[in-house]
């Protein structure tokens, strides 16, 4: 309402729009578009997590052209349909770098974004007129920052390893019997690599009583998978699943009424909380970047209302804090630089710090270009003042994780063009 407007006339005023005597609207027409071109699952079994990751970008892209958008040019998101192949993603990348789009974005799937890195990486190399950068917001497969780090490769979320760095500290100490289960490819090896490694590590108490990897958004009937978990007499299980592949298989559980809980990544997202109704009540954990309900306990009223007015208009949770802070950090990078080069905007990121719009500290670390910001252990529980999906449940923030206790070491060789 009143306050874009006035924040809008402010930023014009500052930015010189109105003193030039030129109409605003032949202004903004002369200066072209920042594209950012987003690839993820907009169809098949994986299309609600594309499609809620698109309604939150456009979101946050409105938002921040609303507050000027960088060097007075506005954001633009053009979307592609990965439909979870590399092939599909790698055509949405020739076509970014026909139109000269400065940025690749791209959130789903870790053998996607292996092939994104190797293709952006030769594309680079050989266009040294017509770079782009590869801005990750959700393929999180440790080695992707490691071994296989790039510099046009900038990931803006926290990896596997991280993530289940935190999982494992917020397991409770009366837990001693737990269940692997996760997706086979990049990404669930991954979990499934580094679960075991910080269960030794953290809790060597707790024992794996099983450790499976299931075909990627194949299974559509989870019950003989719960019958086995339960035949193992695991108290838990820890899965990196997402989509219909963590939803189907918590509403198995809570169907069939076995006495489990459940450690997840991604059962916070669009479709999960639905999936799993009331009988998950206090039974399942997600590591996420935010939540809503986190807002007003840090009593952060801007915040909150910035994430209610995306429930209001979209009739679920904005999950995605990240995305915001993405295109904070691009803003000030592009303004850093003075350029939308993607080579002067990639050496401006690397290092760069910024509080987040929930006030904490974040930073995108130079040596490995892994970003590391404050990460939350929530509840799907009653009695929090924001439900999810209109379930009557929602998030509950148990814990939040700083930054600075997430600095992982990296194996990253960064191998940087000259400027």
């Amino acid at each position: 309402g009143g306050d874009v407007k006035k924040m809008l006339l402010a930023v014009m005023a500052a930015v010189g729009f109105i003193a030039g005597g030129m109409s605003t609207s032949a202004q903004a027409q002369a200066k072209p578009t920042i594209k950012l071109v987003y690839t993820d699952p907009l169809s098949g079994p994986f299309a609600q997590v594309g499609d809620a990751n698109l309604k939150q970008w456009q979101y946050v892209i409105s938002y921040i052209n609303a507050t000027g958008g960088a060097l007075g040019r506005k954001f633009e998101l053009i979307p592609f349909d990965s439909k979870t192949q590399p092939a599909e993603a790698l055509l949405a990348l020739k076509a970014a770098t026909d139109m000269n789009a400065p940025f690749l974005v791209h959130c789903s799937g870790s053998n996607i974004a292996a092939a994104l890195i190797e293709a952006v990486n030769k594309h680079n190399t050989r266009n040294p007129d017509n770079r782009i950068l590869y801005i990750n917001c959700g393929a999180v497969a440790t080695e992707l920052t490691n071994d296989q780090c790039s510099f046009w490769h900038y990931r803006f979320d926290l990896n596997v390893a991280q993530k289940v760095e935190v999982m494992v500290r917020a397991l409770p100490k009366d837990l001693k019997k737990v269940y692997l289960l996760n997706q086979d490819y990049l990404f669930g090896q991954s979990v499934q690599r580094d679960a075991k490694l910080f269960l030794q590590k953290l809790r060597p108490d707790i024992q794996v009583v099983g450790d499976e990897l299931i075909p990627l958004g194949k299974v559509k009937d989870f019950s003989p998978y719960i019958t086995k978990i339960k035949a193992a007499g695991a108290q838990a299980l820890i899965s990196g699943n997402w989509g219909p592949d963590i939803n189907l298989l918590v509403k198995a559980g809570i169907e069939a009424g076995v006495d489990l809980r459940y450690y997840t990544m991604y059962t916070h997202l669009a479709g999960g909380p639905t999936a799993m109704g009331p009988g998950a009540d206090g039974k399942v954990l997600s590591v996420m970047p935010f939540t809503e309900n986190l807002a007003p306990q840090i009593k952060n009223e801007t915040a909150e209302r910035f994430a209610k007015t995306f429930r209001d208009a979209n009739k679920f949770e904005f999950t995605s804090a990240t995305f915001r802070t993405i295109l904070e950090y691009l803003q000030a990078a592009i303004i850093k630089a003075n350029s939308v080069d993607p080579t002067k905007i990639a050496f401006a990121l690397e290092g760069m710090t910024q509080k987040d719009f929930l006030g904490y500290d974040t930073v995108m670390r130079k040596d490995d270009h892994q970003f590391i910001s404050e990460y939350i252990v929530g509840s799907f529980a009653k009695g929090v003042k924001y439900d999810a999906e209109g379930t009557g449940l929602g998030w509950r923030p148990d814990t939040i994780v700083l930054a600075k206790d997430l600095m992982q070491p990296t194996s990253c060789k960064m191998k940087r063009p000259s400027k």
